[in-house]
């Protein structure tokens, strides 16, 4: 439920943002998409974090119990406080302290991870960058697309919310697994149960706690319209996708955040690293995943050794 609480802003921030889509309707499509895309494609990256970062003879249930409360008690903090944060990051830190309390830590699974992490949102900027440069701001020689923008109105409306049906099937395939993998690594659900399963919850999370975060996302850091909220949303998903396909958990909230802060660069927006929202957020980011990371060690010290 905390993960879903995160994960539905960078799937329908932009939209909600942009006042395309309310808030009730987010959720009923970000439920049925987020649960069809970890049947569909969520299986690696719960091989990945059931069994390579742990070996799966030491994920008993008393491990994965205390994994699964150090990663859900950092979610928590950063809903409570509106603020997305990167789900991947924290359940993998909350992973690893758990493993290097046990003496059991698989290091050469971080050579497979950690490159994604620093590539990938590079990626979703620099791509999100070029891409919106070309659109923005109006010029003589991008005016066609504009008189093309006005003309289809209702399409690009379409478009935009294609789009984030698309983000939240990719949350599914990556994000879902950060509750399943270690559920299906000590053998408590299979893939395809714990995945059906924790599907839904996602969305119950982006019920509850998932409006505020959207708020945050799709208006508070930069104002995004039809053309930017379809960009972000299109490019975020894809990266997310690959990342999926390779069994790598990588962090949505974190792709969709740089490339909002992207549009903002493109827009001018000199002062977008020095916004309230925009410190918060990376505050979580650096403070979350510690904190997870901490919590697991200590509570595999107290009740597990």
């Amino acid at each position: 439920m905390n993960m879903g609480g995160s994960n539905i802003a960078p799937a329908f921030g932009a939209l909600y943002g942009a006042k395309l889509i309310k808030h009730p309707k987010a959720v009923l499509f970000f439920t049925i998409f987020v649960t069809v895309g970890g049947i569909l494609l969520g299986h690696n990256v719960v091989k990945t974090l059931g069994g390579e970062v742990i070996p799966k003879d030491y994920l008993s249930s008393n491990v994965v119990l205390v994994i699964l409360l150090a990663s859900a008690s950092g979610f928590f903090i950063t809903n409570f406080l509106k603020v997305p944060e990167s789900i991947s990051w924290t359940t993998v830190f909350a992973i690893s302290g758990v493993g290097l309390a046990l003496g059991h830590l698989n290091y050469t699974v971080y050579l497979k991870i950690i490159p994604f992490w620093l590539i990938l949102p590079a990626v979703s900027f620099g791509l999100t960058y070029w891409l919106y440069k070309k659109i923005y701001p109006p010029r003589q020689a991008n005016l066609y697309l504009y008189q093309k923008f006005f003309s289809n109105e209702n399409r690009l409306r379409n478009l935009a919310f294609l789009s984030g049906l698309y983000i939240a099937f990719a949350a599914g395939t990556n994000n879902v697994a950060n509750a399943v993998g270690p559920l299906v690594g000590a053998g408590l659900v299979t893939p395809f149960w714990g995945l059906l399963s924790v599907g839904p919850l996602f969305g119950l999370g982006g019920l509850i706690f998932g409006e505020r975060i959207m708020t945050t996302v799709g208006s508070s850091i930069v104002p995004l319209g039809l053309i930017s909220a379809s960009l972000v949303s299109l490019v975020t998903a894809s990266l997310l996708i690959f990342a999926s396909l390779l069994g790598i958990p990588q962090s949505l909230v974190q792709l969709s955040a740089l490339s909002i802060m992207a549009i903002g660069t493109v827009k001018h927006e000199k002062h977008l690293i020095k916004q309230r929202e925009s410190r918060k957020i990376f505050f979580a980011w650096l403070i979350t995943p510690l904190l997870s990371f901490c919590l697991g060690f200590l509570l595999t010290k107290l009740f597990i050794i």
